[in-house]
């Protein structure tokens, strides 16, 4: 037996409060590590990983680490594969963790005090912390903006979060558990949420109960997320609830970044139709500018569809450039970026003494954008384009700011195009939705929702 495995078996032993339901779909490794710091717990559990027919080793890792493995029969779903386990349990408590979710020591010792000491609570999620697992820019970014969103989030919950998320047993089966029409990760326990909410439940969110995320992130990743099983889900259930709460990724402030957004882009055709020479090279320098950090980073890491991606900005920078007679434009762009290449390559050699680099690359980096912003002034439309996008960076102020408290400076403007692309993403998902809806509840039935007939193994229903 192995170590991890025998921990596992010296928790069970002792009778467990609580059940923690890992639904995993071909994620070993991160389930490993999951399980991994979950045996290192100080309160006894019961773990049951549901395998919602991965075709690689999960199922193995977890029953190698003393968890009771249920498999379904092909891939159903993280909604469906929750019913299961939860149809299984044995504890009052129901904790929800993700297989990429690694929670501390005292993690699920506090899950069940919060409970014991406020009797009328029927629903508790914690946060991801502020350390994400992977250390390449877009897992950074993509983790510690959801840290972002669940420590500015409101305590009383306007939903519900599977990632780390706890339910009374009772209430979880009174609401019929999760809704099985979503048969991919999406948006089952914002769904669970809405209902939990509706019928008078008291969920809270402690940002304090921390849990750190392993996933890794990539660009098509990243946009699939948002609009496909975001953004389009969400805006239906909001249509469908006629409610959109104030909080999470629906904010006020979120909503008017979205509608800023679609106007820089209509902004920005039209000046490019208006007088492309004045305005499409300063554009495209003051992109690659914004992108300079993120895109070092990943050329270091000698990734050709990457490196592909650079050489085609700078190409397209030189091009624009000569066309257009900016040159200034384009050798401040270029000296930019080749300091702030020269700077990571130093860094990576391990010295902590260029300071005085450090600064040369941030005072000409912001020289660079100055040059850029003199040439975007020389066109009026430019003007009306640098405010909005002021606007949008300001509303995510606070945001940058913690960005900047982590990574630097340099990190958090190589952030604000992802951002951008983020309140894109979240609005083109948005119009899908909305127009799904409107088309659904014109021309279709209203059908019931689909909902997991969920059942234990003596073959009862839940």
């Amino acid at each position: 037996m192995t170590i991890t495995a025998a921990l596992c078996a010296e928790n069970l032993t002792r009778q467990p409060r609580i059940s923690v339901i890992i639904p995993v779909y071909n994620d070993q490794k991160n389930l490993a590590v999951c399980l991994q710091k979950l045996t290192q717990s100080t309160e006894p559990y019961e773990c049951i990983v549901v395998d919602d027919g991965s075709t690689d080793n999960s199922a193995s890792v977890a029953r190698e680490a003393g968890a009771k493995v249920i498999s379904t029969v092909g891939r159903s779903g993280p909604a469906h594969a929750r019913n299961i386990g939860a149809a299984e349990a044995s504890s009052d408590l129901l904790l929800f963790l993700d297989a990429d979710v690694a929670v501390y020591p005292d993690s699920v010792s506090r899950v069940i005090a919060a409970f014991e000491q406020d009797l009328q609570l029927d629903a508790l999620m914690g946060s991801y912390d502020s350390d994400p697992e992977k250390s390449d820019f877009l897992s950074q970014y993509r983790n510690l903006m959801h840290h972002f969103v669940h420590q500015n989030a409101r305590r009383a919950a306007s939903t519900f979060w599977t990632g780390f998320g706890a339910i009374r047993r009772a209430v979880f089966l009174r609401h019929d558990g999760f809704d099985a029409k979503f048969g991919k990760p999406s948006i089952e326990d914002i769904d669970l949420g809405y209902r939990l909410r509706a019928n008078g439940c008291k969920i809270m969110l402690d940002p304090t109960l921390q849990v750190k995320h392993l996933k890794e992130w990539s660009l098509p990743c990243m946009i699939r997320t948002d609009v496909t099983q975001r953004a389009i889900p969400w805006t239906e259930l909001i249509l469908k609830n006629a409610s959109m709460p104030n909080d999470l990724n629906v904010r006020t402030s979120q909503r008017i970044s979205v509608a800023l957004v679609f106007l820089l882009i209509a902004l920005s055709i039209l000046a490019t139709l208006l007088n492309a020479k004045a305005f499409v090279p300063p554009a495209i320098a003051l992109i690659f500018l914004l992108l300079s950090q993120y895109e070092i980073e990943i050329t270091n890491g000698l990734r050709s569809k990457r490196m592909l991606g650079t050489g085609f900005f700078i190409a397209t920078l030189v091009i624009t450039c000569f066309w257009s007679h900016q040159v200034w434009t384009l050798v401040c762009s270029l000296a930019a970026f080749l300091l702030l290449l020269f700077r990571n390559h130093c860094y990576r050699a391990g010295a902590s003494r260029y300071k005085l680099l450090d600064w040369t690359c941030i005072l000409y980096f912001a020289g660079a954008l100055l040059v850029v912003a003199i040439h975007f002034g020389g066109y009026p439309p430019a003007i009306l384009f640098s405010a909005l996008l002021g606007a949008v960076v300001l509303l995510d102020a606070r945001f940058f700011a913690m960005l900047a408290s982590k990574h630097g400076r340099l990190y958090a403007t190589a952030a604000v195009p992802f951002q951008l692309l983020f309140h894109l993403n979240c609005g083109i998902g948005f119009l899908i939705g909305a127009a799904r809806f409107l088309w659904s509840t014109k021309y279709r039935p209203t059908m019931p929702p689909t909902l997991a007939v969920s059942r234990r193994s003596d073959g009862t229903r839940i």
